[in-house]
């Protein structure tokens, strides 16, 4: 997500970088801004349950569209298709994600294109998996 859209915030998750790394190429004008800051602090309190890391230091967080009246919408996947939470974990996004202040309408997509494997996660995740 190197270009900007058109009256949209995006910001994607790690793609094995950091997260203010992985703003969608918009550098620290993106990383300061309140309310992506805090749709993403409410996005980390959405964990896989298999695995002791938040879904967005996992890579799961594809997209994070913000438009001009504050609704969100946002692609994220699963580590795999089969998970036993994937009727559930959409769910969880939208609860989080709406519960940040000022937030309009939520709408939170299912993608399986690119399949996630364990390159998208932060070094953050990685670490907290011994995966160094």
């Amino acid at each position: 997500m190197d270009e900007k859209q058109p009256e949209t915030k995006d910001a994607t998750a790690p793609a094995a970088a950091p997260a203010d790394a992985a703003a969608g190429g918009e550098g620290d004008a993106a990383a300061s801004d309140p309310l992506k800051d805090a749709l993403v602090a409410a996005i980390k309190t959405v964990f896989d349950p298999e695995i002791p890391v938040d879904i967005y230091e996992l890579g799961l967080i594809y997209r994070l569209d913000i438009d001009p009246e504050r609704n969100v919408e946002v692609d994220m996947t699963l580590t795999a298709p089969g998970c036993p939470v994937a009727g559930d974990m959409p769910g969880w996004v939208e609860n989080a994600v709406s519960s940040v202040p000022g937030v309009g309408q939520v709408k939170v997509k299912l993608v399986f294109d690119p399949p996630w494997d364990p390159s998208r996660m932060s070094e953050e995740a990685q670490l907290a998996l011994n995966m160094f």
